[in-house]
């Protein structure tokens, strides 16, 4: 008795849930009903996985072909204007250093033997070093009446990183051009003074210009080297596109006046990093920078001989980034993520699509990109890298692997 009167209260109760599911449909239009959802669902036709990579392959080799042929392609097709009239301008190079003695000894010299016939000095700053750098200044100073050494004795206290010695030198600078590079730089060749204040002219006030390592041998040395290659082709190609976002401390100029008119590093004093990239970042506009792109006009440093070392200078480069202005960040972050995405998405647009289409886009790009790094190598002294860029250019993937997380770390506080 009990149970049908169970069964039956159960039988009422999923009478009156079909009662009111029919009326809530009575409320919804036909295409809401769950019959007309199934039958939808049923006719959509299945996510076809190979035409969805092929389109974002395509669609990501777009926009690499956009970089390379808009601003990529500016360096490798660059000529210089041809100027009126050559005036030589009064400079100043000025240079940093922290227990630096061995460079110094090797590459200063190859500053203060510069062939430039008008005023110019050499300012070093010597900062708290503890090895022989004073004395080999001293032998230095001896030889070359150009050479003005500044001595530090005490840090600067809250002001981290090399802005504080580069800061004092700029000051201690008699000229309105300055040059900057650094000890273990050694400019490429004798006319690089010259080379470089030859760009000024009435609205120039900043020059960007090549920093570049020795060439060596060894799997790393080439990766150093196609990395620096990498993000100079970037800094001088959107210069040269009216949008200049950085330059390297290893060869940069700009005037005296810029640096004063801006308070020198006094907004970005609590970041140890950024001397070079963030000023220049902060104060390069579309009418007062200019490049120079010229094998004379080329420094080159020692580079790094252990992945433990590249590494960490590296990471320590990239803490920058996030205090890059928004316009470049965007510029900057698309690039990063259609060339990081890019090899893998080849990969699967390959096997999952049809081949001859997929390998057909490949080569648009790869076409591109093999004239725009032949040409722009030839110009910068890579030459050698050529015919691995593929490869290096497979690379940057790995390295932006290992990089990425350095855009969120916190700078550390030392320079040297």
């Amino acid at each position: 008795m009990c149970t049908s009167e169970a069964q039956s209260g159960h039988t009422d109760k999923v009478r009156g849930t079909k009662q009111k599911h029919r009326i809530v449909e009575s409320f919804l239009p036909e295409s809401f009903t769950s019959g007309s959802i199934a039958a939808k669902f049923a006719t959509m036709p299945i996510l076809n996985w190979g035409e969805l990579s092929f389109y974002l392959f395509a669609g990501v080799s777009a926009i690499q072909l956009f970089y390379y042929s808009w601003f990529y392609a500016r360096v490798a097709f660059y000529k210089p204007k041809p100027k009126t009239l050559n005036i030589q301008h009064p400079v100043s190079v000025v240079i940093c250093a922290r227990d630096e003695d061995e460079n110094l000894a090797r590459n200063l010299p190859g500053v203060l033997v510069q062939k430039y016939t008008s005023t110019h000095e050499v300012v070093v700053v010597n900062d708290n070093s503890v090895d022989d750098s004073k004395y080999i200044l001293q032998e230095l100073k001896k030889t070359f009446r150009s050479l003005h050494v500044v001595e530090l004795t005490q840090e600067a206290k809250l002001i981290s990183g090399k802005k504080y010695p580069l800061s004092v030198g700029i000051r201690e600078a008699k000229h309105e051009i300055l040059l900057l590079t650094d000890a273990d730089c050694v400019p490429a060749s004798e006319e690089w003074m010259h080379k470089m204040q030859d760009a000024y002219d009435a609205d120039t006030e900043i020059v960007l210009a090549y920093g570049a390592y020795h060439r060596k041998g060894g799997l790393l040395n080439k990766l150093i080297r196609f990395e620096t290659f990498h993000t100079a082709l970037q800094y001088l190609s959107y210069a040269l596109a009216g949008i200049p976002y950085m330059g390297v401390g290893r060869n940069l100029s700009y005037k005296k006046g810029l640096f004063l008119r801006n308070r020198g590093f006094s907004s970005i004093n609590h970041i140890p990093s950024g001397d070079d990239d963030l000023f220049i970042n902060r104060v390069a506009t579309k009418k007062n920078t200019r490049v120079v792109i010229d094998p004379d006009a080329i420094t080159r440093s020692i580079p790094k001989t252990t992945w433990t070392g590249w590494l960490r200078q590296k990471a320590r480069h990239y803490t920058t980034a996030k205090y890059y202005k928004p316009q470049h960040k965007f510029l900057l972050g698309l690039y990063f993520i259609t060339q990081f995405i890019y090899y893998p998405l080849a990969v699967l647009a390959i096997c999952l699509f049809d081949w001859r289409w997929s390998l057909a886009v490949f080569g648009v790009r790869l076409f591109l990109q093999g004239i725009v790094f032949y040409r722009s190598m030839r110009k910068l002294g890579e030459s050698d890298l050529w015919p691995w860029f593929l490869l290096l250019d497979m690379w940057m993937f790995f390295y932006y692997l290992i990089f990425a997380p350095a855009l969120w770390r916190r700078p550390t506080r030392s320079w040297n």
